[in-house]
């Protein structure tokens, strides 16, 4: 037992064994803040529109495919341009056994999250030999071949004319409408970002991160590089197929042409503007992209009635400022809109004081 001197102030953080060392540490004030929040975002559809509602959709499923990528990319160094073409294998999925067998969303939300972990796992079977660029191209390949597979396997796919789903339900209760989908999202979201947060506190997530570091001195410490660079890419996939399946249930309808390159593109640049190896970057690069189209045609709206040239002109140039603004972090933030956000932390939490 220690003894505290009553006339000395202690600071830092004192542990006396491992489980107290990966125990959360959260300040009273921390705890209030994710409370708060928690409490907004299931309080959202009782003061927003319709339409925010559904840009919420359609973020949370974006924060889910994110922190997916984030976890192969990120966290265990394995760059990946074809969760596009896995996004697809968890919608099809899902579509598959909703549309065509008959079977409850409940059963096809899981199953398209385990399918499309299958589909992962076979294509990451290239990362024990290939590193960077090379693997970027075996998982450029596999976009190909997912894509090929969708357009020509049209008994399952039903090929370019697309597939139509139904409205999902969970136990009876019908998910037919913005809000209801939202809370399905929200709580998918929740439990897919909690798994996460503590994914890298386990002994996986720190083979992970020691693989991406130094794959080499990994292998040296007993890390099976093979196993694990499997179940990284076997995870992340995962986290993308459930992803699909509730993209594919909120539009209702699916086709090949919502699962091309330019969706991989996308999700990479979710992660290197939210913040390559981190859970927050993974949100908050997911709602940045998901925001920027919607933010420029706001903006060329706005413009026009000054410019009336100048809404054509603007969103003519979307993919431009999408490709600008990947590179303007890349040169001033690499560590993306995480790190900023730190910052502005840190800076108030030293202010008025420089040091």
């Amino acid at each position: 037992m220690r003894l505290r001197n009553p006339f000395v102030m202690e600071s830092g953080v004192f542990t006396t064994n491992y489980r107290d060392d990966m125990a959360f540490h959260f300040p009273v004030l921390a705890k209030i803040r994710v409370a708060v929040i928690l409490l907004l975002l299931f309080l959202l559809p009782f003061f927003a529109s319709t339409y925010f509602v559904s840009i919420a959709n359609l973020a949370g499923i974006a924060v889910i495919g994110a922190l997916g990528l984030n976890i192969l990319t990120g966290f265990t160094g394995q760059i990946s341009i074809g969760q596009g073409a896995f996004l697809g294998v968890g919608a099809y999925t899902a579509g598959f056994i909703t549309a065509k067998l008959g079977l409850p969303f409940w059963l096809a939300l899981p199953a398209a999250g385990f399918v499309t972990a299958l589909v992962g796992a076979v294509f990451g079977v290239p990362s024990l030999r290939l590193k960077g660029l090379y693997l970027a191209i075996a998982t450029l390949a596999a976009q190909v071949i997912i894509e090929f597979v969708i357009v020509h396997w049209e008994t399952v796919t039903n090929g370019v004319h697309g597939m139509f789903l139904p409205a999902p339900g969970i136990f009876g209760y019908a998910l037919d409408s913005d809000v209801s989908y939202y809370y399905l999202v929200l709580t998918a979201c929740i439990i897919m970002t909690v798994f996460c947060f503590n994914l890298f506190r386990s002994r996986v997530g720190r083979a992970f991160i020691a693989i991406r570091d130094r794959d080499l001195a990994a292998e040296v410490m007993g890390i099976d590089l093979f196993r694990y660079k499997i179940y990284a890419f076997a995870l992340s996939s995962f986290y993308v197929g459930i992803a699909g399946a509730l993209w594919g249930h909120y539009l209702r309808i699916i086709s090949p042409e919502h699962f091309t390159i330019g969706v991989s593109i996308q999700y990479l640049a979710m992660v290197i503007i939210g913040g390559l190896g981190s859970v927050m970057g993974s949100i908050y690069g997911a709602v940045f992209i998901t925001l920027l189209p919607i933010v420029l045609r706001e903006l060329s709206g706005l413009l026009a009635n000054y410019l009336p040239n100048i809404e054509a002109v603007i969103l003519g140039l979307k993919e431009a400022v999408f490709g600008i603004t990947i590179i303007v972090f890349l040169i001033y933030e690499p560590e993306g809109l995480a790190k900023i956000w730190q910052n502005i932390k840190d800076y108030f939490k030293l202010w008025p004081f420089s040091y």
